[in-house]
């Protein structure tokens, strides 16, 4: 198959591209090069070979031109990263909604009836929580006097008592917390119109904690890791907010990569929707003493500090997945930060 990847040149994308054409299918890409996930330094030395359109996805001619010929849609760009206010809120609905409805509209035009969507956990907001007298619950967002007072679980809507975090399904109830992860909700739905009104098969991919070589270095685009990668290479030891117990599902970018593979090759009729991760939690405090072991650099300072509007526990179920697409995440946690430790940072 030839597949297009938007924004793939990126972190994500390039491992997809990589992945595809080890496995025989055409890619082709496509990516505006943004200062802000790049830098300044033009195409990135490790795209190889690949085919590389320089563009916007919301610029028509650029569309017709990256869709021609092609089979299937990898939709990984996006604009990321955790918002400073209310009014980043056009930027992020139009680079993220307003593209991805003109995309889905021109693969329309061309009839091409596949897309893998890159998605993100992000869409459930807060995770799945358990009070022991009231059962499972809905939290509210944390007050900051509870935060202020070290109390960082959330508490009960009907008892105010502290929750016990559990696994995340798919069926969950969405709760978006800000303006990216509404974009990145607001994407699914516009997959799911598209699939509905062609057709088409839509997968949505709800990506975990992505990490992993060429991760971009403390840009908007960088996560948790790839920050306490970069203080590490400072010399500075890791800050860890809260108490460092906030729980997470951290996933290497091949397994990333294999997810879109996987779905490209054996994605479902009609929309779906899948969490990618690995299955096996860890704390944001284990995973920075793992890196910083794996540095060999300094040991993690938990500093009490906190952000209102950070999600506590967040970790996701993968059977669906498993289940329906085969998809298994094979690299472990260890041997992956480890090789993140090690790996040349981007940016």
């Amino acid at each position: 198959m030839r597949v297009l990847i938007t924004g793939g040149a990126g972190f994500i994308g390039s491992h997809v591209a990589d992945l595809l054409t080890a496995r025989g299918h055409e890619v082709r890409l496509l990516d505006a090069l943004l200062p802000a996930a790049h830098g300044d330094t033009g195409r990135p030395d490790y795209l190889g070979d690949h085919e590389l359109l320089i563009g916007d996805v919301s610029d028509p001619d650029m569309r017709a031109r990256a869709l021609r010929g092609v089979d299937v849609v990898c939709h990984q760009a996006a604009m990321v990263g955790l918002e400073t206010g209310v009014a980043d809120m056009p930027d992020y609905v139009a680079h993220n909604d307003l593209g991805t409805a003109r995309l889905l509209s021109a693969m329309s035009e061309h009839a091409i009836g596949r897309l893998v969507l890159a998605s993100s956990m992000v869409v459930y907001g807060e995770g799945r929580y358990f009070c022991p007298a009231h059962g499972e619950v809905r939290p509210g967002p944390r007050t900051a006097e509870d935060l202020r007072q070290g109390v960082f679980e959330p508490r009960c809507p009907r008892c105010g008592g502290l929750l016990d975090p559990g696994t995340v399904p798919e069926e969950a109830a969405t709760d978006p917390r800000n303006a990216y992860a509404a974009t990145k909700l607001a994407q699914e739905h516009l997959a799911a119109v598209w699939s509905r009104h062609t057709g088409g098969s839509a997968v949505a991919l709800r990506y975990h904690n992505v990490y992993g070589p060429r991760m971009p270095r403390n840009t908007p685009y960088a996560g948790v890791a790839s920050l306490f990668r970069s203080a590490l290479a400072r010399g500075e030891a890791p800050l860890v907010f809260e108490d460092g117990a906030q729980r997470r599902d951290f996933v290497h970018v091949r397994d990333i990569a294999a997810a879109n593979l996987a779905a490209l090759e054996h994605g479902p009729p009609g929309f779906s929707a899948y969490n990618v991760c690995s299955g096996h939690p860890h704390t944001i405090g284990e995973m920075a003493v793992e890196l910083a072991s794996a540095a060999g650099g300094a040991q993690p300072v938990v500093t009490g500090r906190f952000r209102l509007g950070d999600v506590r526990h967040i970790v996701a179920d993968p059977q669906r997945a498993q289940r329906e697409l085969g998809f298994r995440a094979e690299v472990g946690f260890t041997e992956g930060m480890a090789e993140f430790a090690a790996a040349p940072q981007r940016g």
